[in-house]
């Protein structure tokens, strides 16, 4: 295994992240039942498979099967004997966690509330990364980032970072929380895949400028880049992108990939799904790739993608027929910019 910084910080995490996503679930849970409904034996299963090949970094949210997830997660750590100097955790909040109207969003108020209860389901004294989950657009920026400083202040927790926000909005609470002294957001967890690469025109060179780190979710898109699916397979109607048909895809530009990574993978004798997660790994703007599992033996398929080292002419191949239609500002730059190319840095 392979660890990078947490964004600019000086933690390091492992470039796998096991996602938590298929833990719990039951007859009650609506769409987590589809995602993965795993039980406490199953999930120790794969969460030792996990420790022994060096994933220290692991990511649920209190929305997954409502609470669920986290809960077998903690019970997990617990039942391994995992010292808790030595993993990573990772939660979210964000999502309708009950009835009330104060019961989800990034207020100061439903931030308080459940970062106490997340606490307690992962039976743990401070959480390593907390990240709000979605963008709020009625609670003041100000107010989120205050609220996460004070939990950071208390020990409750020690980084915290976003998902599926806007490059523009990130950049601005970047912005008032070193105005203000307050704690800074040090990742961002964002949908990213050969087949989906929008956040290439605005959030990797914001991230890159800023120093957060990347942690991509649903590096297969929900499955449909598994090799299961499309031109020349199965297309099975039990597999969890049957059910639960998310994040969107535009299926032609999909199947090209999968064509030029079906061949990548039978060049070196792998799947599909390993050299998916290969081409994103070996993105210099990727931090850590979250992968779930529901058996031992996807999970080993899938860590072994940071052992599968792509040519350069192969990650030509797959850049090409991934590549981003141009787009307004960007060809502009490109046709303005074509002779302003930096000079590297050469010490005297």
């Amino acid at each position: 295994m392979k660890y990078k910084q947490l964004g600019r910080t000086g933690l390091y995490v492992s470039e796998i992240c096991l996602g938590t996503m298929t833990f719990g679930g039951g007859q009650d849970a609506g769409i987590w039942k589809a995602i993965g409904s795993l039980p406490q034996g199953e999930v120790d299963a794969i969460m030792q498979s996990a420790l022994a090949s060096g994933v220290n970094f692991f990511d649920t949210a209190d929305v997954y099967s409502f609470g669920e997830s986290e809960k077998r997660l903690g019970q997990s750590l617990k039942n391994l004997g995992a010292a808790r100097k030595d993993v990573v955790l990772a939660t979210k909040v964000f999502g309708q966690m009950g009835p009330g109207p104060n019961d989800r969003g990034a207020s100061r108020g439903h931030i308080m509330d459940s970062v106490k209860t997340s606490l307690e389901r992962l039976q743990t004294d401070h959480i390593d990364l907390y990240q709000i989950h979605g963008n709020d657009t009625v609670t003041p920026i100000d107010e989120t980032l205050r609220a996460l400083d004070d939990l950071v202040s208390e020990g409750l927790v020690r980084y915290v970072g976003v998902s599926n926000w806007a490059a523009w909005k990130i950049a601005k609470a970047l912005g008032v929380s070193e105005a203000r002294g307050y704690a800074r957001f040090d990742t961002l967890q964002a949908y990213y895949t050969i087949a989906g690469r929008d956040l290439e025109r605005d959030l990797v060179p914001m991230l890159t400028s800023e120093g957060l780190g990347l942690m991509v979710w649903s590096p297969l898109a929900g499955g449909l880049l598994s090799g299961k699916f499309g031109p020349g397979s199965n297309n099975p109607t039990d597999a969890r992108r049957t059910n639960f048909d998310f994040p969107p895809v535009e299926r032609d530009r999909a199947w090209k990939c999968v064509e030029v990574m079906r061949a990548v993978g039978e060049a070196h004798g792998v799947s599909v799904a390993r050299v998916a997660l290969a081409w994103l790994l070996a993105k210099p703007h990727v931090m850590s790739v979250i992968i779930g599992a529901k058996t031992p033996e996807q999970l080993e398929d899938n860590l072994a993608a940071v052992d599968l080292m792509l040519t350069a002419d192969e990650m030509t191949r797959l850049d090409e027929v991934s590549e981003l239609p141009a787009e307004y500002p960007g060809w502009m730059f490109g046709r303005q910019g074509a002779g302003r190319v930096p000079t590297p840095y050469k010490k005297a």
